[in-house]
């Protein structure tokens, strides 16, 4: 097998590690799934007509930044039952990890609190919205934000039930534009960071985390390919988690996206003479190196 200097290498992978874009959520936009966690009790229930509004007033805002934002019925329907509420966190998260068509790359979690309370002249309206954003395959927390309602919210002292649905759900809508808005905001500050071509500000930006398996490559092998992995563009760090003779775990940050190191793996294969099949799921490559049978001679 042949042997490269890290400064052979960087002369090689030069050549396909800058020149091609980034096709991932490290360097184009992310899909986002907009949610609603309803499990605690004091919540809004995500099958109110309070709820909808507030979720379509946060995906307008989000859409209308150019992000990429898909609705959670069209995509799961026929897969999972639809309909359920009190939800929580790891029934949500583990839905989004089963989206392929599309991807699912950040999730935002809503959650709604209201109550009203009657006096002997009015009745006084309290509402909370937060969201935060959730890198799915990671679980990497990118931001979080609530808006309360101010106290000059009211309704009729006699307001009926249909009556407290729609002063509610007006005035929810309003905090779930603002929620929208810093949210998008957020993720507009991590991309920009991520797309600029200063590397200070680039470390700035969110990296994409891999997990990393080699099969049935010898301890020589992983020398060699460790190089590599140190040198391909946009790396900012990696950490074995399991090693054995023949088979090696790595956890893998980079500001490259899933298609461009999908690439970068299958040329240093080629450039490190070995011949190895890569596949992908979630966040997950295996690597599994093809190997011959030798043949030895008795004397």
């Amino acid at each position: 097998m042949k042997i490269f200097s890290v400064l052979s290498i960087v002369s090689i992978l030069a050549i396909f590690c800058v020149a091609l874009p980034d096709t991932g959520f490290a360097g184009d936009m992310p899909n986002l799934l907009i949610v609603g966690e309803d499990y605690d009790k004091d919540t809004i229930p995500r099958d109110s007509r309070i709820f909808k509004r507030v979720l379509d007033a946060i995906s307008n805002e989000i859409s209308d930044q150019g992000f990429d934002v898909f609705d959670e019925t069209a995509i799961t329907l026929g897969e999972y039952v639809q309909g359920r509420v009190r939800r929580n966190d790891a029934e949500i998260i583990d839905i989004a990890k089963g989206q392929t068509r599309p991807p699912i790359d950040v999730l935002v979690i809503t959650s709604i609190f209201a109550s009203a309370k009657k006096t002997s002249y009015t009745t006084k309206i309290k509402a909370r919205v937060t969201g935060r954003l959730l890198k799915v395959q990671s679980g990497q927390r990118l931001g979080n934000f609530e808006v309360e309602s101010p106290s000059t919210w009211t309704a009729p002292e006699d307001c009926t039930r249909e009556c407290m649905l729609e002063t509610v759900g007006k005035n929810a809508k309003i905090l779930a534009q603002d929620v929208g808005a810093i949210l998008a905001e957020k993720l507009d500050d991590l991309l920009s960071a991520q797309n600029s071509g200063s590397e200070d500000k680039k470390s700035n930006g969110v990296a994409s985390q891999y997990f990393l398996v080699f099969e049935r490559f010898t301890p020589d092998d992983m020398m060699d390919i460790e190089e590599y992995l140190l040198v391909f563009s946009g790396y900012k760090n990696h950490r074995p988690v399991y090693t054995s003779r023949r088979r090696q775990e790595i956890w893998y940050e980079s500001h490259i996206g899933s298609a461009k190191l999908d690439r970068n793996l299958n040329k240093m294969l080629v450039h490190i003479d070995l011949k190895g099949r890569v596949s992908f799921s979630g966040n997950e490559y295996t690597i599994t190196k093809i190997t011959k049978q030798k043949n030895r001679k008795i004397d």
